[in-house]
């Protein structure tokens, strides 16, 4: 006999500051209560790494909490988790377990079938397939992907790139893999109020300064190394463009001797993890992305969401979210160059019109309404199959 509502469990790794965290945590709160009962289990944040649990509490979601669920291969604390992810499924008997992040899906999947759950679903947020690992072990990742899709009802992509990058690697053959793109909560990033003019008195620069930022985990796959080569480019041709990094993690002091060596010091500000972002992009002249590999990058959807303009190497998901030329420019990974180039042809533009077309396709595409619509007509048609 079907219950009223569904019952959906939710697992992601961690709750480390990103867009994986927030789409869960958005998911499991907007849900309609009287059609589906939500839960959502994560792990504990790495060193560095930044929690949004504070964020995820004021929004009224307060996870079940598996300290062993977090982001390292770890064979003993792995199988901890597979057995109290077992043991809670079986409890709550879930009609529905959605698994995100790599670890996550593969603990959460294994031990919803071994519970019995009747749908899984796994969403790859982005995928470790290349950038990350050598040959050897980036095989054995993608043979771990294909043994768990033959466990998964759905999986979800939130790109057409990204589900055409999962069917070349044969993770899975094509009916079983969806589009659902992001959704957030936009609308402080709509409505900030807050002019350029107040993170320039923040860093103490003069109003004439631009300002070029770069949001994101201090991680290698970020490649910060490169937005700092490009940044001594764009030093050397103009002198009043200052560098703007938020966010942290293990690489922090490599990459401050890095701003040291190539002489930014002056010019770099370092500000850490930010609660107040929407002000932060509103201050920015243009946010740059150079990762070696991405999904959909939120930091790209609410850079445009205030208007200011982007500029990130094409790689993963991001062409999905930024078309060259019209809502931001795309360079090819690793050029600096060519990097710097785009950043100086977006700084020498003051017409705006590319922040305005990112801002009004932001609005049409990628809304948490819309994602939680998405998300509720999958869940009831597998239901009712």
């Amino acid at each position: 006999m079907k219950r009223d509502r569904l019952k959906v469990v939710r697992v992601i790794a961690r709750l480390n500051i990103g867009g994986p965290a927030i789409h869960t945590v958005l998911l499991t709160k907007f849900l309609e209560p009287q059609r589906f009962e939500s839960f959502l289990v994560a792990g504990v944040e790495g060193v560095g790494e930044g929690s949004m649990s504070d964020w995820a509490a004021a929004q009224g979601v307060v996870p079940i909490i598996i300290p062993e669920l977090g982001r390292e291969i770890n064979l003993v604390a792995d199988l901890k988790v597979l057995f109290k992810l077992y043991r809670l499924f079986r409890r709550e008997k879930p009609d529905i377990v959605h698994t995100h992040t790599a670890k996550a899906g593969f603990a959460g999947r294994l031990a919803a079938r071994l519970a019995g759950t009747p749908i899984v679903i796994h969403t790859f947020h982005g995928h470790v397939f290349h950038g990350y690992f050598n040959p050897w072990k980036t095989r054995l990742f993608i043979f771990i992907e294909q043994m768990l899709a033959h466990l998964s009802t759905r999986i979800i992509t939130i790109s057409p790139l990204q589900r055409q990058e999962i069917l070349n690697f044969g993770i899975a053959s094509p009916d079983k893999i969806l589009i659902i793109p992001l959704g957030f909560d936009l609308d402080p990033f709509f409505t900030c109020q807050t002019g350029r003019d107040w993170l320039r008195a923040e860093l103490a620069l003069g109003a004439e300064v631009k300002l070029v930022g770069i949001v994101a985990r201090l991680t290698a796959i970020k490649n910060h190394h490169l937005f700092f080569e490009a940044a001594a480019l764009v030093h050397q041709r103009c002198q009043n463009v200052h560098f703007v990094v938020v966010g942290d993690g293990e690489l922090r002091a490599e990459l401050e001797q890095y701003v040291a060596a190539l002489q930014l010091e002056r010019v770099a500000h370092f500000l850490g993890w930010r609660q107040d972002m929407p002000a932060i992009y509103a201050g920015l002249d243009l946010v740059v992305l150079t990762s070696n590999n991405e999904g959909t990058p939120v930091t790209l959807i609410e850079a445009q969401a205030t208007g200011c303009p982007v500029v990130a190497t094409a790689v993963g998901g991001v062409p999905d979210i930024v078309t060259d030329g019209q809502t931001g420019y795309l360079v090819p990974p690793n050029d600096a160059e060519a990097l710097a180039k785009a950043i100086l042809k977006v700084l020498a533009d003051d017409s705006g019109s590319m922040g305005r077309t990112a801002r009004q396709v932001v609005a049409e595409q990628f809304t948490i309404s819309r994602l939680v619509r998405d998300m509720e007509q999958l869940y009831t048609e597998l239901r009712g199959k």
